[in-house]
Formats: structure tokens, sequence, C-alpha cells
């Protein structure tokens, strides 16, 4: 059977100007996840990655790792597919309901950095809505087409695959999370319960024979838990 590793990129600047930075200790966790995949001897015939830089700069970070040690790396391949749903634009449209209910919920998302835990509340009941997908505005990316998008992802990986390679996906946690649903069929909702614990460059892993696609693995960050440095066990 063939493998597909998705891995969701290192940590990014939450709360910065622009999230779609690695932190330092995401540029690490990538370092440490390349030093543990190329001890275990796992190579890759193929890597893709959307073309968010979180999700690039995770499989450069993790495959010069291979390349110091002398060990070939497959060029990465992007493909949009794999990019997060646009977290900032469900917010926008969403947000202006919620607020009759959750008064403070701007002035909590405006200062994400300071109050990470309500600021998790605020985000789950804004996603909440979106899956319910009774609250999509005209242009948003809906639950349904995002799922849509990724699925599409996945059936071009494996149109051109072979039932032997190993491939690396760089993606992010969101898309994970539609991949979890797609192959498993669990509920959306069910699936983003799972999806707050997804752990930065985490690794699932899926086994697949032609289109017969099934979930191996799921948030195995071993490579993180074995350094005994709980700083670098992150969500978000």
């Amino acid at each position: 059977m063939g493998s597909i590793y998705l891995i969701r990129h290192g940590q990014a600047s939450f709360g910065a100007d622009d999230y779609d930075v690695l932190s330092p200790v995401g540029v690490e966790q990538a370092q440490v996840l390349g030093r543990h995949l190329a001890d275990l001897g796992v190579t890759f015939d193929r890597c893709i990655a959307g073309d968010l830089r979180r999700q690039q700069h995770t499989a450069s970070a993790a495959f010069e790792q291979y390349s110091a040690l002398g060990l070939s790396v497959p060029t990465v391949e992007v493909d949009s597919a794999f990019n997060e749903f646009d977290a900032d634009a469900i917010i926008r449209a969403l947000l202006p309901d919620l607020l009759t209910t959750e008064p403070e919920a701007l002035e909590i998302l405006r200062n994400a950095a300071q109050n990470r835990s309500e600021f998790q509340r605020i985000f789950a009941l804004i996603i909440e809505r979106w899956l319910a997908g009774t609250y999509d505005p005209p242009g948003l990316e809906s639950w349904l087409g995002f799922v849509e998008r990724v699925q599409g992802g996945l059936q071009r990986i494996l149109e051109a695959a072979d039932n032997a390679q190993k491939i690396a996906v760089f993606t992010s946690g969101g898309t994970i999370t539609a991949l979890l649903h797609l192959i498993t069929r669990m509920p959306a909702t069910q699936a983003f319960e799972l999806n707050w614990q997804i752990v930065n460059t985490s690794l699932n892993q899926l086994k697949f024979r032609g289109r017969e696609v099934a979930l191996a693995s799921f948030n195995s960050h071993t490579h993180l838990q074995l350094l005994k440095a709980p700083q670098l066990i992150t969500f978000r």
C-alpha cells in the first residue's frame, strides 16, 4: 500500500500582524520533524504543499535536515487545494451576527494573543456557524466548498500515484480535519473537536490502494515528545 503523510505546519505567528510566518518555535519544530523522519529512514517519492508560506517553510526547514545528511529530497510541488480555510474571512463574515449574544467578541478577537482561551471559545462558536452553513454570505467559501476543494487535491494525488509511493503533504489543521471527515465519514462537528487537538508538525498517515484510502494514524508528535520540551508542543 502507498502512504500519504499529512503534516501540519509549524507554529505560525499567532497574534502578530502576519500570521502566515513561522515563529522561531515553528522553525525548530520543523527541523526536529525532519531529523526524526530522516533517523527513521522515511523517504518520500513526492512532496506537496499548499501555497501558504507557513506550509512551504515547514517543508523546506524539514527537508534541510535531509540535505544536511546527504539524503535526496523531492521537489516541493504546490497545490492550493491543501491551503487552510480563510479564517479571517469567516470571522469577518460571521462575527456581526454573533455580537448580539457575545458583545465582547470583537475585543477578544482584537487581542487574541492576550486572550487565548476566550479567543478559542469565540472562534469555535464562529466555526460552528460556518459548519452549519446557514450564515454563509455570497463569496465566502463554505464548509462544503472547502471539503470539495480538499477532496479534489486528494483525488489528484491518488490519480498520479502508484501503490508503493510515500507522499508528504505539508498542510494545515483545517485541511487535515476535512480529510478526516471525508475518509472516516465522521460528522463535521466531531471532526472539528479533533481539529483543536492537532499539534503543529504532527504526522497523520493515510494508507491507500488505488482510490481506497484509510486513516492509519492521527496527530503523532513523538518527535516533539522525545525532546521532553513542552514548549515545542503547540496547537496554533
